[in-house]
């Protein structure tokens, strides 16, 4: 097996991994192990709340918000355009973020999770379950991570990218708990959610892009 269809089954496995996570939590949701998971997750992250970190948390939450998101992805899409010419793959990034933003909005109405009630340090409506703002960072910040590494050659600049995404990542999500909006259950299942999202996505832009250079080479 050559290192490219290495890629693509390892992204198909992954993704499936990812779809049964999320559908075990998903099964679980009403159970005493989330519940007890919930509050003490919660009590750990809430029991740290200081002003100046409520301020970064509003912050990293600010930047997980849809406008932002979307400001980000244009200007992504721009630099992507303008510097790497590759349209397939900003074809790539668009469905992922956007595909993600739907099946969101899909997955909060079929679960229709009530959002905590206590301790909330700011108002946010709408449904819980899985967190938005833990879904788009995931897309994103996966997405620029694995287009960004094609075009990294250095050791140091892929494992900084990699690094910056994961925070950005994890704060985003942990800043969602701390300010009382989701549970942390909402959080985890968004990234196995979005997680399948961007597998699945990855494995046909692999998968494609392996057929068109099998048809270019006469293969």
């Amino acid at each position: 097996m050559n290192k490219t269809k290495l890629k693509v089954t390892l992204f198909l496995i992954l993704s499936i991994v990812s779809l049964v996570c999320f559908a075990v939590i998903a099964a679980l949701l009403k159970g005493q192990q989330i519940a007890r998971f919930d509050r003490s997750v919660i009590a750990s992250v809430q029991g740290m709340e200081r002003p100046w970190l409520t301020t970064v948390m509003k912050i990293f939450t600010f930047i997980g918000s849809t406008q932002v998101v979307i400001v980000i992805t244009l200007i992504c899409l721009f630099l992507f355009y303008r510097y790497l010419h590759h349209r397939m793959e900003l074809i790539l990034f668009i469905i992922l973020v956007a595909g993600t933003g739907i099946l969101n909005q899909v997955l909060k109405l079929i679960f229709q999770r009530e959002r905590p009630s206590l301790h909330r340090l700011i108002e946010q409506a709408g449904y819980s379950f899985p967190s938005g703002h833990s879904m788009e960072a995931f897309a994103m910040y996966a997405a620029l991570t694995f287009l960004l590494w094609r075009h990294i050659s250095t050791q140091k600049g892929r494992t900084a990218v990699i690094i910056g995404s994961i925070l950005m990542i994890l704060c985003i999500g942990i800043s969602r708990i701390y300010l009382g909006v989701h549970y942390p259950s909402d959080v985890v299942a968004a990234y196995f959610a979005s997680g399948f999202w961007f597998t699945i996505c990855v494995w046909w832009f692999q998968w494609y892009m392996e057929q068109r250079y099998n048809k270019r080479k006469g293969m």
